[in-house]
Parts: structure tokens; C-alpha cells; sequence
């Protein structure tokens, strides 16, 4: 709704199909290396889930999946990394139209507490509306095609959301398509105070196709990446669509379901500088 990391270089390195498209952005300069420290890293890419995230354009309605990330200090975060694909439409290969980045925080901050919820619960969701967000106008970034062909084993599709009680739909199936790392600065930093937040990041893609962000590791683990701090509990991914606003669902618990629901994280990583609490 409105208001670069180690492992990422490994995964590079490893690939030999590895290819770099660069966008340059409002006639700024294309996205540099960032020297900034890592804030957070989950960039283990699983195959176990594919949720679409996109800003809403004409038929397009609006998509947004969302991941947490603990700050222990004030931070101004620069950079962003993740990791989704790229699913082909019917009249040839997508191009980044828009992106466009959110934060939210946790339920129930930034929310009405007294209405009625068409959702299983609002517990550890996103808040109602952002905190802050940037726009394709505001960022530079490049893409990093991984992998030509990649099928994550379920998914969470435009259509796929539902308010209670059908929510619970078993997902809607593999999808395959490109694997795509994305790096974007932030030409103006999310200036943070200590906190849990959501990080969101919606893409939208030309020619009728679209892009799925990929899951993580769950437990965090792995080279490079960054576990939550201590006493902080690790949230599983939510999502919503315009026509389930202002409510979420949990892709695991409420959309995927079952006996035993499964919870997922998202790929993505964050860089940005620490700010020193006033003398």
C-alpha cells in the first residue's frame, strides 16, 4: 500500500549462464557497489515458494508480499538485494516497468485496531499502511539473471488471495521462469530507528509478465547470512492484494495450509550505515 552481499558474489561466480542487465534509472547513474556493512542477509534462495509482488498499473491490481528484519540501532539502510523471477508473458520477454520498495512495521503499529479483520488474525502481520517506501524515480539498480529456467515447487499467483474463511487454498502450484537477483541503491536512504520491521519490494514487469519473489532459507542459515539477534523472533512471509487491503494473510499458515502448515521466508538483504544515538 502507498504512503550486495558475499553469498550474492559466490552465487554469481558459481554460474557460468551469469549475465547483467543494467537499467539506468530517470537518466541517473546505474547502481554502484555499495561499501555500506550488511544490516541482514537471508540470500539462500529456496524452491519451495514464488509469491507475486507488484505495484498496482491499469488492469494490474496491486500485490504485496513481506518479509521482517530486526534492527538493533538506528540505521540508514542504502541497499537492497533480492531475489524472485521472472515469469514470461504471452507477447515476449519482460523489462522492468516499476519497482518500488516499502517498510512497514509490525501489527499494531500504523493500524486501526478497531475494525472488524476478514483474516485468520492480524498477530505479527504488517501494519495497516507503510511506514515509508520509494518509488522507481528514487532508486538505481541493476538485474542479475542466475538462472535461465528455474521452478519454485509452489506458488502464490495474482487471483491466489482470499479473505476468510477461503484462504486457504493449497497455493497455486509451480511456476518457472528466469531466477533474478536484484540490487538497488536508495538514493534516499529508509532512515530506521531500532525496531522489527517488513521490507517489501514490488516489481512490475512489461509484456504481460511477472515477478514472483523467491523463499528462503527457514531457520536462517547458511554462508553470509545474518540470524536474528537474540530475544527477536524470525516472522514467516505475509502477503495481501488491493482487494484484501487493509488485512494480510500468512503465504504458510492461512494460504498454503494443512495439517501441518509450512512457513517461509523471503530472499532479500539489506546494507546501510548505523546512526550514532546524540552524545
Amino acid at each position: 500500500m502507498k504512503p550486495y552481499s558475499n553469498i550474492a558474489c559466490a552465487r554469481a561466480v558459481a554460474r557460468s549462464r551469469f549475465l547483467t542487465v543494467v537499467f539506468a534509472v530517470a537518466g541517473l547513474a546505474t547502481a554502484s557497489v555499495q561499501a555500506s556493512p550488511v544490516v541482514y542477509n537471508n540470500l539462500q534462495v529456496t524452491n519451495a515458494m514464488a509469491s507475486a509482488s507488484r505495484p498496482g498499473s491499469g488492469a494490474a491490481f496491486e500485490i504485496e508480499s513481506a518479509d521482517d528484519f530486526v534492527l538493533t540501532q538506528a540505521t540508514s539502510i542504502d541497499h537492497a538485494s533480492f531475489i524472485g523471477l521472472f515469469k514470461a508473458g504471452a507477447t515476449g520477454l519482460p523489462a522492468v516497468s516499476q519497482i518500488r520498495l516499502e517498510i512497514y512495521r509490525v501489527f499494531p503499529f500504523d493500524s486501526d485496531t478497531t475494525r472488524t479483520p476478514h483474516v485468520p488474525t492480524r498477530t505479527n502481520s504488517p501494519s495497516d499502511v507503510a511506514l515509508d517506501s520509494r518509488e522507481f524515480s528514487s532508486v538505481s539498480f541493476t538485474t542479475s539473471i542466475l538462472s535461465s529456467t528455474f521452478t519454485a515447487l509452489n506458488s502464490v499467483a495474482p487471483g491466489g488471495i482470499h479473505p476468510s474463511p477461503g484462504q486457504s487454498t493449497g497455493g497455486n502450484g509451480p511456476v518457472t521462469g528466469q531466477e533474478v537477483q536484484f540490487e538497488v541503491d536508495l538514493l534516499t536512504p529508509f532512515v530506521l530507528g531500532a525496531g522489527h520491521y517488513f521490507f517489501i519490494p514490488q516489481v512490475l514487469l512489461s509484456n504481460g509478465g511477472e515477478f514472483y519473489w523467491l523463499s528462503a532459507s527457514r531457520p536462517i542459515s547458511g554462508p553470509g547470512t545474518t540470524p536474528f539477534p537474540p530475544g527477536a523472533t524470525d516472522l514467516q512471509s505475509w502477503t495481501r492484494d488491493q482487494f484484501l487491503d487493509p488485512d494480510w494473510l500468512r503465504i504458510g499458515t492461512d494460504i498454503v495450509g494443512g495439517a501441518t502448515p509450512p512457513q517461509f521466508n523471503a530472499a532479500f538483504a539489506l546494507r546501510g550505515q548505523a546512526i550514532p544515538e546524540p552524545a
